[in-house]
């Protein structure tokens, strides 16, 4: 078993608003291992994106503490890159500008300029977006500007990979695309991910472990979900798979009967 890559310690998180302290994440334990993919689940005010800005040093936790690679996480950093449900592309840079811009931040003090276009153009070619490279973000769709996106993180070579929602503004068939996509890039690079997803289908698809937040405010892990489905996974193999089905189902009984019957 690989040893964890990120530890998160008895972490709460609250924020002053007018109407006075607003508690949003609480006791959070969770150990993620190096390689492992995660997916953050719940419903919308559960904190999900809130534990992802943590980990990703965009914010400071109000207690515990949170650990990558053994090193407390005081802020971002290039060991942690992360892909928002905005693609957040410059629309005056190309596609491979734009991914440039990250690579040349991780790597532009130690590398030659040719080095540093090889690794753009792999990224690229990785997401298939190899042949836009030089178009600018109004020239390619709406999936094809969150393909940059992954590019550009994967390209930064981050010791984890962190999705907010990465496919959330896509149209199903686009969605469902991008998902295998994705699935064929984290076996080529065994990349350590998490994802805040409210899809059931892409958790169980994507994920190693499901974390199922209790709803907010004072959101804390209700249950975790381990998936023993074999890699490299098909989408359409496991949609009548028994485990996929048993899988699916333990989510939506704790997202809609526990949960909402809480919220009741």
């Amino acid at each position: 078993m690989n040893k964890p890559l990120v530890k998160i310690e008895r972490v709460g998180q609250s924020f002053e608003t007018k109407k006075g302290r607003f508690v949003a994440l609480r006791d959070i334990d969770l150990a993620i291992r190096e390689g492992e993919v995660i997916s953050l689940i719940g419903h919308s005010g559960c904190g999900k994106s809130t534990l992802l800005n943590l980990i990703a040093g965009l914010t400071e936790p109000t207690t515990g503490v949170l650990l990558c690679d053994g090193r407390e996480i005081a802020g971002p950093g290039p060991d942690r890159a992360v892909v928002f449900q905005n693609h957040s592309l410059l629309p005056w840079m190309t596609c491979f500008e734009n991914v440039m811009l990250g690579v040349e931040q991780v790597f532009g003090r130690k590398e030659r300029k040719s080095k540093l276009a090889a690794r753009v153009e792999a990224a690229l070619a990785m997401v298939h977006m190899d042949h836009a490279m030089h178009k600018y973000p109004h020239e390619v769709s709406g999936g094809m500007k969150q393909r940059v996106g992954i590019a550009r993180a994967f390209a930064m070579e981050p010791k984890i990979l962190l999705m907010d929602e990465p496919f959330g503004a896509l149209d199903a068939l686009t969605r469902a695309s991008l998902q295998d996509e994705l699935l064929g890039v984290m076996e080529k690079t065994g990349a350590t991910t998490v994802i805040v997803t409210h899809d059931v289908d892409e958790a169980v698809l994507l994920s190693d472990r499901i974390v199922m937040m209790t709803n907010g405010p004072a959101a804390t892990i209700g249950e975790i979900l381990s998936i023993d489905l074999e890699r490299p996974r098909d989408r359409l193999g496991l949609a009548h798979d028994a485990k996929f089905v048993e899988y699916r189902g333990a989510v939506l009984d704790f997202l809609y009967r526990k949960q909402l019957k809480k919220a009741a």
